[in-house]
Parts: C-alpha cells; structure tokens; sequence
C-alpha cells in the first residue's frame, strides 16, 4: 500500500513513520499541499493523506481517481475542503472523527484565560522589565454563562472545563445529548445570555457564517467569542465591526476564514497580504494563534495511528469504520450502521 502523503510538516513525521512499521504501508510525504497544480504527485499511489488547507476539489478527485488511487484518507476530523459528494462511486474518504478532544478544548481555554488576564501583554512588558500593572485588569471566569455551540467530543470536554472553574454552560446542538450536563438553548436564548461564545461544530453550507451581523447583534455587550474549529464559521467582516462597536468585547480565535496560503507557514520576514487578517492581528482585544490547537504530543500520536488504522482497515478487510459518506443527513451517522464499504 503506497501513501502520497501532502502538506507534510516535521512534526507530522516521526508519529506516522512509527505508525506504519510492519504494516506493508509505504509513505512519501511532500511538502506542498494537494492541489489541481500538485495532483500528479499522487499517480502511482494508491492512497492520498491530506490536511484541512488541501484542496480536494471536483478537479483534484477526477485526477486522482484517473491515476487509480482509491482513497482519502484525512488526518483530521473536519472535511469541508472536500467535494464528498463528487467523490462518491469514485473515491472512498476517511477521516479522523476524535484524536485528541483534550487538546482542543485546553487550547481554547488558555486563549481564553490569556485574554481576559492580559497573559500576553504581561509576558511582553515584564520582559522589557516593566511591572506596571495598568491596563490588565480582567474579570473572573466563575459565574459566568459559557455558550457552546456544537457538544461533540470537543464541545463536551470544553464544557466540563468551564464548569470546573464554576461557569454555567448553556449550549445548542441539533443532537443535543441527555447527560452532557449542558443547558440546551435555541441560538437566539445562547446569544442573548452568554457573556462567552465558544464554537465547536463542523464548517457545512449550514453552519457558513453563522456568526454573522444578525447574530452578533443579539449578543450581550461585551460577549468573548472562541473559534478553535473552523474559520468560515465567522463572518471575519463582522467580526471585526462587532469589535470596533465594543459590542465584542475580545476574540480568541486558533483559526480564520481565509487561512489556507497563510497558516502554517513563516511569512515574518514579508508584509501581510491579507489586509484583514492584519486587522484582526493588530487589535488589543483578539488573540490568534495559528490552528495549533490540536498540536500535542498525544493528539499527534493518535492521529497517525488511527490515519494509518483507516488505511489498512480499507485496504485489508473493507471496514471503513470512519468514512464519510454524503448520504447521511449527518455525515459522520453512516459508521454507526454500516460495517463495510460506502459504495
């Protein structure tokens, strides 16, 4: 079993090599993201490993299903930058629903507590040797309302992290889950009362710009917005105007709309093209880190070793416990009933 393995960083590389040994799984990891322009790096191969910045489009799948390669295999949950549909009775496509929800949810908190604490600004002035303390002043976290919007795995864990510092959490999922502990709310009653907003659910035409103007609009002053899931899930524009009205009181956001030629790369030495994302940075009350939230140790680890599980599964025995199928109203729903091949 030959792997084209794209978008490869060395941190994605010691976990995998170990994952694969005596598996009969062979790796050629590139560097460049899967693209119409670097697809024939895949001819030959019988499977493809890709991230969430490669592009996966009607283009991209009739090549690789012209070179003979039969599966995608995602090393990440969300697949919004793949055409799952069009891939259906072409390319089968795997993902990894649940590596590390540990890792997700501790990352929000800490750009959450280092906003409200000013952590950053601290770490910045006390290494000019400056121990002033204005400007820093935060507010306690306990007795706060914490809105959670999506309760999967991730959502679920981020809950009980609010609680532990004694926040009520309120959240709206369309599948909400009976002991999850969570307050379930429509969007509107979440908007309204939550005085934090974090986002855990997946980017789909539905979820698109959920956090738009109108919705922002029905928050409370001063409400802190969290989004360690997928950019396209805010309305960055709106974002930035909700911000400039002080109807936003700070953002804490690990991922961006437009992140797909910027995150994960070094641009330090270059100006930043992207004149929003330079807003967004330059804004004393907005964190952003570059989609590191899933980046540990064990996060790393279980990602390549359920990756290169799908692959063998596929490939040895025809379960395919993680594909993804369009034919679900929910697209994860379809391992739960099924125990073979999608098609």
């Amino acid at each position: 079993m030959k792997v084209a393995f794209f978008d490869t960083k060395p941190y994605d590389i010691p976990g995998f090599e170990k994952s694969i040994e005596n598996t009969g799984i062979t790796i050629k990891f590139y560097e460049p993201k899967l693209c119409p322009d670097t697809v024939q790096l895949a001819e030959g191969y019988d499977a493809v490993c890709v991230f969430v910045n490669d592009t996966v489009n009607k283009e991209v799948i009739d090549k690789l299903y012209g070179y003979g390669v039969k599966l995608i295999a995602l090393r990440c949950a969300g697949y919004n930058n793949v055409d799952v549909k069009h891939c259906y009775g072409k390319i089968h496509v795997v993902h990894v629903p649940a590596y590390s929800p540990y890792a997700v949810a501790e990352h929000g908190m800490a750009l959450l507590l280092s906003l409200v604490r000013r952590i950053h600004k601290a770490y910045n002035r006390t290494r000019e040797f400056n121990f002033s303390l204005n400007g820093f002043t935060g507010f306690d976290l306990h007795g706060k309302t914490v809105g959670i919007i999506g309760t999967g795995k991730i959502g679920c864990v981020f809950g009980d992290i609010c609680r532990g510092f004694g926040m009520r959490t309120v959240a709206y999922d369309l599948f909400p889950k009976e002991d999850a502990g969570f307050e379930y709310l429509s969007l509107d009653e979440l908007y309204e009362q939550s005085d934090i907003i974090s986002l855990h659910c997946p980017l789909t035409a539905e979820t698109k710009h959920m956090i738009d103007e109108e919705a922002i609009a029905k928050m409370k002053k001063g409400v802190i917005i969290i989004n360690t899931s997928r950019g396209g899930l805010i309305d960055t524009e709106s974002l930035i105007k909700g911000i400039k009205e002080r109807k936003i009181g700070g953002a804490c956001l690990d991922v961006y709309e437009e992140e797909e030629n910027i995150f994960f790369n070094d641009f330090s030495d270059h100006i930043m093209d992207d004149d929003t994302l330079a807003r967004l940075i330059s804004m004393p009350n907005v964190i952003v880190t570059g989609h590191q939230a899933f980046l540990t140790e064990e996060a790393l680890n279980n990602i390549a070793q359920t990756t290169v599980n799908n692959i063998l599964s596929f490939f040895s025995n025809g379960i395919c416990e993680n594909e993804l199928c369009y034919h679900c109203a929910d697209v994860e729903q379809c391992k739960v009933i099924r125990n073979k091949k999608c098609f």
